[in-house]
């Protein structure tokens, strides 16, 4: 074939070639196009992140866990917002070369809602024989809130239920009372070798002629309760704070709080303090020797 006549021919077959691949390329490209403009073949949901339980290798043994709320643990605990957590004040009375503490108070929560939102159950894997876990719940247990509206127990310590539709999933749910989700928290425990020290709840920033208000409309004695009828130890932090607020007296005790309810530093101490009293008072218990000896 001549020269010219070979080009000619190789030209036309481009002519042919080019729009066939040109149009089998749409055809591979536009369904893939259309998919992502109509956003509805090729996307990809968010996964739903499941609550896992935590196997953080940095938990030491033996371990001290605190399990509350914000009267245990504020925000990041270094008083960022203003309120101060008790838990962090306590960190420093115990021995590091004997027990290791991890303040796991979550703001906000109820003995309830601190299950239910998982948060324990990111605790309980961590925990090993010969721990201990203290829990001081109550201050949030009475009523929902904006901000949380899904926490309410039932007043008390029995067994006794109610039935609620969820604010937050609009489903049927049966809730239990305050002393009954405490006693679930020491079953937990105790089956993992460990002891569970419950505290009643720490006063509020109530005071009635001069004295601050103690008892927690109930709470504290529901919390002795749950303590005494599933074994656990019990620390009775609201009479032993009430106390200590007392001998300051109103005009410093009330002082010693942020707002109604959450305390400050001072408060936080107070409260602490008030720990390792009720601690010291409590028989047979070996973490009494895991204080340092400057612990008040």
């Amino acid at each position: 074939m001549p020269l010219l006549t070979a080009h000619i021919f190789a030209a036309d077959n481009r002519k042919v070639i080019w729009p066939l691949v040109v149009g089998l390329m749409f055809l591979l490209v536009a369904p893939a196009y259309a998919s992502l403009t109509t956003n509805k073949v090729f996307e990809v949901p968010a996964p739903v992140q499941p609550i896992t339980p935590s196997t953080n290798p940095a938990t030491l043994h033996p371990a001290l866990f605190l399990i509350g709320d914000s009267i245990m643990k504020t925000g990041k605990g270094d008083g960022e917002t203003g309120p101060w957590g008790w838990g962090y004040e306590l960190m420093p009375f115990f021995d590091a070369a004997k027990i290791h503490v991890y303040n796991e108070g979550v703001g906000g929560r109820s003995s309830r809602s601190y299950i239910e939102e998982g948060a324990w159950a990111k605790i309980l894997p961590r925990i090993e024989r010969g721990d201990f876990v203290m829990l001081h719940f109550g201050h949030n247990d009475a009523k929902n809130s904006e901000n949380y509206p899904d926490r309410l127990t039932v007043p008390g310590n029995g067994d006794e239920t109610k039935e609620i539709e969820s604010p937050v999933t609009h489903q049927k749910e049966t809730i239990h009372s305050y002393g009954w989700y405490l006693r679930q928290y020491v079953k937990d425990v105790q089956g993992k070798g460990a002891t569970a020290i419950i505290c009643s709840s720490a006063p509020r920033n109530t005071w009635i002629d001069g004295k601050i208000k103690r008892g927690f409309d109930g709470y504290a004695q529901w919390a002795a309760e749950a303590a005494k009828s599933s074994g656990a130890l019990f620390i009775n932090l609201n009479d032993l704070a009430a106390n200590r607020y007392d001998a300051l007296g109103q005009a410093e005790g009330a002082k010693c709080f942020n707002d109604f309810q959450h305390t400050t530093k001072a408060g936080a101490r107070i409260n602490a303090e008030s720990v390792v009293e009720g601690l010291k008072q409590l028989k047979g218990c070996p973490l009494a020797g895991d204080l340092t000896p400057g612990a008040p």
